[in-house]
């Protein structure tokens, strides 16, 4: 969404706005049916977004701004909705020569000048699709950048949201991850590589169903998004996520199924981009208006080409993994184009550009092998692929074409990256571009390791050997240290705890380092039990809660040994003790999540108290124990060494 001056409407501009969309969709129609639009020329773009870190935290830093402001005489860096998040636009590049060389070669120049600037705020830039350090409470709307769209985008689907529990997030991986969000801004995780194609009015239909058909093998090859909020979810975890941030319908008892913001889309198209147009503003109400003087029919009128503002503007609230797109070029003349929303950043600017590469390369490569790709695969299928590409990434097994069962690797080695070949060949791009970026997807595909593979590894391996924020933390500052390399993410290293020297854990919250795994009991629950329950798990503290998830009380094992060695003396309170209630502390110190470590850890050594129960909004969400600052500390020892 590039427009600036949008707003949350009222009725009455709703209706105003509403005007505006349907004479911009008849404008559309006329200049396709006298074939204003652009054919000779095909170029190709991209879109990059990026996460800012502090430096030495590796963090999500809140410093777009300053950055920016540093960067004000490129035009190409612009601000993306929250104030940790960055995006640079690469220049329309004619598809053929040097195209993908050039693409890449511009990349690197533009985060480089933004690293510089970063650098200067004590910031370090991040490619990845979901930033590992990332925490949950980095996502409040402190963090929205200060402008009035992204404000006015927000108000507006909280506005339409239905569900008192505000937004929901369910995923599950090797982990699971349920939680409530109170607001859409969590769709500030998501950092992607978006690419562009421009197509002709007499082509966009069967290159768009092209697109919607390679989604899944594109998506699962480049998928680099597995972490979020120390959860091991989804190979390519944006693509639930986005859709999850973004969902404001509700659950009903009868069948009524309303498609999502985000969304795939509901079938094929038959003849032209007006389909896309035309289902979305029947399906979707308009979320923002805008101040629109044009009179799009009126300027069609004068044989002038119109902005189409209004359309361009409800496009922008509308989230479809392959989006149509309008544009003017530098020449004057209207376009069409085919974005690629599914692939994300990172790990390193060969890897994007490499999977770039794949799309296009794969989008014209099919387009000349096949005249309509719907007499070879359903559109049942191929959303199939791309749900079940966004879970298992490379390892997902697809349904392609005549109902062909393949491995990810095995069809994009024997099947699409022919085709991507050819393609790119047709094009005139050069040989060696062509096989210095398909070569890295060839060698990603047969090594069978791609971005989410390397973070999935990583963080398992390091859970091993440190504590939750140590491990993303190496992990980000690998990335870190890789991501400008000619090193693509398959020939990575896993890295190694031992590898981050500077590990500083200041500023941490009690909810980044509380344990979440949790056993407890209830009052009436017999002594006995708890006891072996205590002993099997090697605890030395047992929340105690009702069947509401809240505190009740706590149980230790100087309670408890208490007990054992006094209910057998005739003159004991404790000769009658049976259930957890008789020896609990029935109001134990507690902390809320949001504590800072050195806080907690100020409690626990003023009281002298070796637990505390972490507790938001009355419910029992955690427990921080002195051997968690044991075991952390004693690593930072070992550092110093």
């Amino acid at each position: 969404m590039g427009e600036e001056r949008v707003n949350v409407p009222t009725t009455e501009s709703r209706t105003k706005f509403a005007r505006h969309l349907l004479q911009d969709v008849q404008a559309l129609e006329y200049m396709l049916k006298h074939q204003w639009f652009e054919t000779e020329t095909i170029r190709i773009g991209a879109e990059q977004e990026m996460c800012l870190v502090d430096k030495k935290t590796l963090k999500p830093t809140p410093k777009n701004i300053q950055v920016l402001n540093r960067l004000k005489q490129f035009p190409w860096a612009t601000t993306e909705i929250a104030r940790f998040n960055l995006e640079c636009n690469l220049s329309p590049q004619e598809f053929t020569g040097h195209a993908l060389r050039l693409m890449e070669t511009e990349n690197r120049a533009q985060l480089s000048q933004v690293a510089e600037s970063a650098k200067k705020s004590d910031a370090l830039v991040v490619l990845t699709g979901i930033l590992p350090t990332l925490r949950k409470f980095d996502l409040s709307l402190d963090n929205l950048t200060p402008k009035p769209r992204y404000r006015a985008l927000i108000e507006a689907i909280q506005a339409q949201a239905k569900s008192s529990k505000g937004f929901e997030l369910r995923l599950t991986g090797i982990d699971e991850l349920f939680i409530s969000h109170e607001s859409p801004l969590m769709e500030a995780c998501n950092t992607s590589y978006q690419v562009h194609l421009q197509v002709t009015p007499d082509t966009f239909a069967p290159l768009y169903n092209i697109a919607q058909a390679i989604t899944g093998p594109i998506l699962a090859i480049s998928a680099n998004s597995p972490l979020v909020f120390g959860k091991r979810l989804w190979h390519e975890s944006r693509i639930a996520l986005f859709q999850q941030a973004l969902d404001v319908r509700t659950t009903h008892d009868h069948m009524r199924q309303p498609e999502p913001r985000v969304s795939f889309g509901t079938n094929w198209l038959n003849d032209s981009i007006m389909e896309i147009y035309k289902e979305d503003i029947s399906r979707f109400r308009v979320l923002l208006g805008s101040e629109v003087e044009e009179n799009s029919l009126e300027t069609v009128g004068r044989k002038e080409i119109p902005k189409l503002k209004a359309l361009q503007v409800h496009n922008g609230t509308v989230y479809r993994w392959n989006r149509p797109c309008y544009g003017i070029s530098d020449n004057g003349m209207p376009h069409l184009r085919i974005e690629n929303r599914v692939i994300p950043a990172g790990p390193t600017v060969l890897d994007q550009v490499a999977n770039s590469a794949f799309w296009l390369g794969t989008m014209i490569g099919m387009a000349n092998k096949f005249k309509d790709v719907r007499e070879h695969m359903s559109f049942a299928d191929a959303k199939d692929n791309f749900v079940k590409a966004a879970q298992f990434g490379v390892d997902t097994e697809f349904t392609w074409f005549n109902n062909e069962k393949m491995g990810c690797c095995d069809l994009i080695v024997n099947k699409l990256l022919p085709i991507a070949r050819e393609g790119l060949r047709s094009r005139g791009i050069v040989e060696e571009d062509i096989e210095r970026y398909l070569g890295v997807i060839e060698a990603r595909a047969k090594a069978h390791q791609n971005g989410a593979r390397w973070l999935l590894q990583s963080y398992t391996k390091l859970n091993s050997e440190v504590n939750q924020d140590e491990g993303l933390t190496v992990i980000t500052s690998a990335m870190i240290k890789n991501q400008m390399s000619q090193k693509p993410v398959h020939t990575w290293e896993l890295p190694d705890a031992a590898d981050l020297k500077s590990y500083r854990p200041v500023g941490l919250r009690v909810e980044e380092f509380m344990e979440t795994d949790l056993f407890t009991v209830h009052e009436d629950d017999l002594l006995e039990m708890v006891a072996n329950v205590m002993e099997w798990r090697k605890l030395r503290y047992l929340p105690v809660e009702d069947g509401m998830g809240h505190l009740c009380g706590l149980i230790t094992t100087r309670k408890l040994l208490r007990y054992y060695t006094h209910r057998e003396r005739p003159d004991s309170p404790e000769q009658g003790m049976v259930r957890v209630k008789d020896i609990m502390i029935s109001a134990p110190r507690t902390i809320d999540p949001g504590t800072t470590i050195k806080d907690a850890m100020h409690v626990m050594r003023n009281e002298k108290i070796g637990c505390l129960p972490v507790i938001k909004n009355e419910e029992l969400v955690g427990i921080i124990t002195e051997m968690d600052f044991l075991r952390v500390s004693g690593r930072l020892i070992e550092r110093l060494k």
